[in-house]
């Protein structure tokens, strides 16, 4: 089955509410704007009960088969933006200063809407679909947020699906694998307390900003010399701070940066290591440190039965040869990494083309894909609940 009918028919339309939502981008979970939005036009389309304030901001539709009972999936968007000025130039740029839909999380509530309107519309299935609209994605885990206040439970959810749209995979184009598709990740603090001085006479001194100097070289045999060659472990030192002026040592220095991992053995080796290595340094250099390590997203890991059927249901869309079923995972992270260890399910990705990265000042979700992505939520909730 290649892309709908009536997705091509709706894409014009489903376009302009994608470029509506472009340009006024809200952040983490004040999208109370964004959630009005999506209130209204799931209420329009005919979903049989519509609920708002699901971990927080969150907004959940629910559309009931014609063809009786039966059980209930989950299919997933997230609404929040990124905190970032947009430099696309788009007549539908962003209207807010200082934040844009950078990850595309525009074009996937567009096109979760069209796929409620599609279904809302024919309700050619069993059961009931819930389509999740999630805050804060990007970092403040809307979607741990929406499983602990029971979205699973209160709807009866049963099998939960996610989709991403992928910058650098064709139009057009899905790719999935089972197990690990997006990393943990990890955020530290490090601050090495010193004794300052004149930097003319450093013996007079405990300098931090040495002792900072070998523990960010060292820090990366974490990943050189204690992470298995074979696996996937990122150790990245993004911050340094210290000193204020070019003839004084600082009484201290502050680093900071993320670890990222596919599996928690390796996160939980590099938090080890991370603290024997700076406590080492440290010492040998007669400084104090103090490492702060927090454990952020879990791993986005998809179920091996739910990977191959939204595997099956993306090829009916884009065909054989279409669909990478053993696509590399990425080292980003992704908070739909609650619900698949919350319910059964996985996470897929759609092409985007030829575009700017994520989260780059240049990137525009292409509106290419959406008759695409209408599709394949059409036709996986109508196969999973074709009983």
């Amino acid at each position: 089955m290649p892309i709908l009918n009536r997705a091509a028919e709706l894409h014009g339309e489903i376009r302009e509410w994608r470029r509506d939502l472009h340009r006024t981008p809200e952040l983490l979970f004040a999208v109370h704007e964004t959630a009005a939005f999506v209130e209204a036009k799931l209420r329009a389309l005919g979903c049989d009960e519509v609920v708002s304030g699901i971990g927080r901001t969150g907004v959940v539709g629910l559309i009931r088969g014609k063809r009786g009972q039966g059980p209930c999936i989950g299919l997933r968007a997230d609404m929040d933006a990124l905190p970032m000025e947009e430099e696309t130039g788009l007549a539908y740029r962003s209207t807010v200063s200082g934040r844009m839909h950078a990850c595309g999380h525009d074009g996937h509530m567009a096109m979760l809407l069209g796929a409620a309107g599609y279904l809302a519309e024919t309700r050619n299935f069993s059961g009931t679909v819930a389509v999740i609209f999630q805050p804060a994605e990007e970092g403040g885990g809307g979607g741990r947020e929406m499983v602990k206040d029971g979205l699973m439970e209160r709807f009866a959810i049963e099998r939960v699906f996610g989709m991403h749209n992928l910058p650098g995979l064709p139009v057009g184009q899905f790719a999935i694998r089972p197990g690990p598709i997006m990393a943990a990740t990890a955020e530290f603090a490090i601050t090495i307390h010193g004794r300052g001085g004149h930097a003319a006479m450093p013996h007079t001194t405990v300098d931090p900003v040495v002792a900072a100097g070998q523990i960010i070289v060292a820090l990366q045999t974490i990943a050189s010399r204690n992470a298995d060659p074979l696996g996937a472990l990122v150790v990245s030192v993004t911050q340094v701070h210290g000193g204020e002026t070019h003839n004084v040592i600082p009484d201290k220095v502050e680093l900071g940066g993320t670890v990222r991992t596919l599996d928690s053995t390796s996160n939980t080796r590099a938090e080890e290591r991370m603290r024997a290595i700076c406590a080492g340094v440290a010492a040998a250099h007669g400084a104090e440190v103090e490492v702060n390590y927090r454990n952020n997203y879990p791993v986005t890991f998809n179920h091996a039965g739910e990977t191959a059927f939204a595997a099956d249901v993306a090829r009916e869309i884009a065909g054989e040869g279409r669909v990478d079923t053993d696509a590399r995972p990425l080292m980003a992270a992704e908070d739909f990494s609650y619900m698949l260890e919350s319910r059964p399910g996985a996470f897929i990705f759609l092409g985007n083309g030829d575009s700017a990265p994520l989260h780059s000042p240049q990137y525009d979700f292409n509106d290419d894909a959406i008759p695409h992505g209408v599709s394949y939520w059409v036709r996986l909730a109508e196969t999973a609940l074709s009983g």
